[in-house]
């Protein structure tokens, strides 16, 4: 070690000398986590889960009834320790209830949740447009299936009627940078809408889409109801909790069903729809004798291309030449998904993985873009040897350790090689032998919805009805979709792996994404052998045959949206109800931390999904708010919100409710087994 990075370490020692210290085996179920937290705090690194033990949190902001939108305040509106008796009198400077308060609290959360997601969506939509018109040779169409079959959501015709040599009408198919043009300009076009209706609305089953029509929530467009709520939330606009969530439900479906959709449909065209492969997963990945690079954040856009240049002869002979064996490129949070399940490419961890990664000592280069980054990495990589690279003029880090190489789509494969070219040059740099925990595990993940479609029947019988039916049947007792982020506050990847393992004893199918499929892949939850171990005798059965894990992992956060179109498949297949809220299935975020995860959970609930929170929920504080967020939704759209923070108990209430699902279409009661002669086959026949 350095005398400059003994210094540092010193000093670092010095600062956090009197701070309260995590117990490594109490913060997490992981054991790298567990071995790199107590590796960092041996190097006197403090890391989020020291902080975690010494700062608590603001017990009334947990409540939601903390005001701090206008100078006035904070007008800070705790319950009462005997809670409220008779009318509840609490007010702001300004006469603002508790359930105002919240509500606002809850909208900007909402709003700033499907802000990220969309603006991402955006970002995507930009590239895709410029590649469809030929203006970048890195990106182009990789997907013309999923191009062809999303064009009509967009109105956007994919044949063409031409002449032919002696006069007829001939049907032709028209050039897919033509069709892709034209929908990369209706799909930008959702933002700036003004007036009308997104076009993934009518995406929805039916029935969901004319409720939402009947309800008069169906979004006008992306951009105008994120900003709606920023409006209606500003001191003195809109005071009636009812109204405030019902512009929340606009901007969520926004989210959801618009620019989360749309980010995913683009991708899967540019870089391929995921199907089924294998990776690894943990900081068990990372390799002593090459170039070790982390790609971390969200957007997939510039990753694609490190994909691409970390792989090239010339910058592999390069890091050989530092004396490296070769470049391991390796993912963080939602960028690890998107690069795992198109290229197989492994993780090196979930969000609160981020700093320990760079506590191992063979992070020559952190690349991140956008969402769930710590701005405390530079102070890490600052003890260690790492290069923090920041890659989009949104997300800049104050701080003189970090390098800034702007991505610019017209030039993605230079700047790419850029990047992997400063962490090459960095390998020579590491102090002394690292660290590497041994753990790491396979995984099989990359369940699009299509490929669900595929797997389940193959290319000429693709169809979501072996799922319906053994659910029908009763093999499977229904569908979970868990999901969400990691928290600091609650044991990392515990709730997670309980929730998950609860599930599956009792026959529910998991479909997952973000950081809780990763939890899943520490755990070995993500291979088909994993059913035999984890899974009831009937949920077990049916992935031995079919030869699928008994978790689906379907991407990144933003892929959320697979997990609509899937229940939207199962709908449209048939048996199990007219829309997504008569489904025995049930949503669920663990250890849900970032504001998109409010947005995200606003949206399957007004999608007809019962979802349960964990680690606690920001409404407390206002009775009447959360009895409307937790009860009286449901009689509106089918589903409600729920906060169990118990995570047993938080699984036992999916379970009920999937089961209140199966009773209400009658999948609770045996049936009789008849036995059919070929009298009773034709009078079938002839009512078919």
């Amino acid at each position: 070690m350095s005398d400059q990075i003994k210094a540092k370490v010193a000093a670092a020692a010095e600062e956090s000398a009197s701070t309260k210290k995590a117990d490594p085996k109490a913060s997490s179920v992981d054991i790298a986590t567990i071995q790199m937290l107590a590796k960092a705090q041996r190097d006197n690194v403090e890391t989020i889960f020291d902080r975690a033990v010494s700062m608590k949190p603001c017990n009334i902001g947990e409540q939601g009834t903390c005001c701090k939108i206008c100078s006035q305040g904070p007008c800070r509106l705790p319950l009462p320790k005997k809670g409220i008796e008779g009318k509840d009198t609490r007010k702001g400077l300004c006469g603002a209830t508790p359930e105002t308060i919240a509500a606002r609290n809850f909208a900007r959360m909402v709003a700033a949740g499907a802000a990220a997601h969309s603006d991402h969506g955006r970002g995507v939509a930009e590239v895709f447009l410029t590649a469809a018109r030929k203006g970048t040779h890195d990106y182009g169409i990789k997907d013309e299936q999923k191009l062809l079959e999303i064009a009509p959501d967009f109105e956007v015709p994919t044949t063409v009627i031409v002449d032919g040599p002696n006069g007829e009408k001939i049907e032709q198919m028209r050039d897919i940078y033509d069709i892709a043009e034209e929908v990369g300009v209706k799909a930008l076009g959702q933002w700036g809408q003004q007036d009308g209706e997104i076009y993934n609305a009518k995406r929805a089953p039916k029935a969901r889409y004319e409720l939402w029509r009947k309800l008069d929530v169906v979004p006008r467009g992306i951009d105008r109801e994120i900003v709606e709520i920023m409006h209606r939330t500003h001191m003195g606009v809109d005071q009636d909790y009812h109204n405030i969530v019902k512009q929340c439900t606009r901007a969520a479906i926004g989210d959801g069903w618009g620019g989360s959709m749309i980010a995913t449909d683009l991708q899967d065209i540019m870089f391929g729809t995921p199907y089924p492969t294998q990776g690894e997963i943990n900081l068990g990945v990372l390799k002593q004798d090459h170039v070790n690079i982390i790609v971390h954040g969200h957007e997939p856009l510039l990753s694609e291309m490190i994909v691409v240049a970390s792989q090239l002869p010339d910058m592999v002979d390069y890091a050989k030449s530092k004396g490296a064996h070769g470049i391991v490129l390796a993912g963080m949070c939602c960028t690890a998904n998107e690069i795992l399940c198109r290229h197989g490419l492994p993780i090196a961890g979930n969000y609160l993985q981020q700093e320990l990664a760079i506590v191992t000592g063979a992070v020559d280069a952190m690349v991140v873009d956008v969402q769930c980054i710590m701005e405390n990495i530079a102070n890490v990589a600052d003890c260690y040897h790492t290069k923090i690279i920041t890659t989009n003029p949104r997300a800049m880090i104050e701080s003189g350790h970090t390098t800034h190489i702007e991505f610019d789509e017209h030039n993605a494969l230079e700047d790419a090689k850029k990047i992997v070219k400063t962490a090459i040059d960095n390998f020579p740099n590491r102090h002394g032998e690292a660290m590497i925990p041994s753990a790491k595990e396979k995984m099989v993940v990359g369940f699009s919805y299509e490929a669900i479609n595929y797997h389940l029947g193959g290319t000429f019988r693709g169809s979501y009805w072996p799922l319906n039916d053994n659910i029908i049947n009763g093999r499977i007792r229904g569908i979970g979709g868990v999901v969400g982020c990691n928290n600091a506050r609650s044991m990392h990847d515990s709730a997670h792996l309980t929730v998950v393992k609860e599930l599956l004893k009792n026959d529910v199918i998991v479909l997952t994404t973000g950081c809780n499929a990763m939890a899943c892949g520490k755990a070995g939850l993500l291979s088909p052998e994993s059913a035999k171990v984890f899974c009831g005798p009937g949920l077990a059965e049916v992935c031995e045959t079919v030869g699928i894990p008994p978790v689906l992992h379907m991407g990144s956060c933003v892929d959320n949206s697979r997990i609509l179109m899937a229940a939207t498949q199962v709908v449209k297949a048939g048996g199990l109800g007219k829309d997504i809220s008569d489904l025995p299935a049930a949503g669920s975020a663990p250890e849900w931390m970032s504001e998109k995860a409010i947005s995200i959970g606003h949206y399957f609930v007004v999608s007809g999904v019962y979802t349960v929170f964990g680690v606690g929920l920001p409404v407390t504080g206002a009775p009447r708010f959360q009895k409307h967020l937790f009860e009286e939704l449901e009689g509106i759209y089918g589903g409600m919100w729920d906060m169990i923070v118990d995570p047993y108990e938080h699984a036992q209430a999916m379970i009920r409710h999937i089961d209140k699902k199966r009773a209400a279409l009658g999948l609770d009661k045996k049936k009789e087994r008849v036995l059919m002669d070929m009298a009773d086959r034709r009078q079938l026949e002839e009512v078919a």
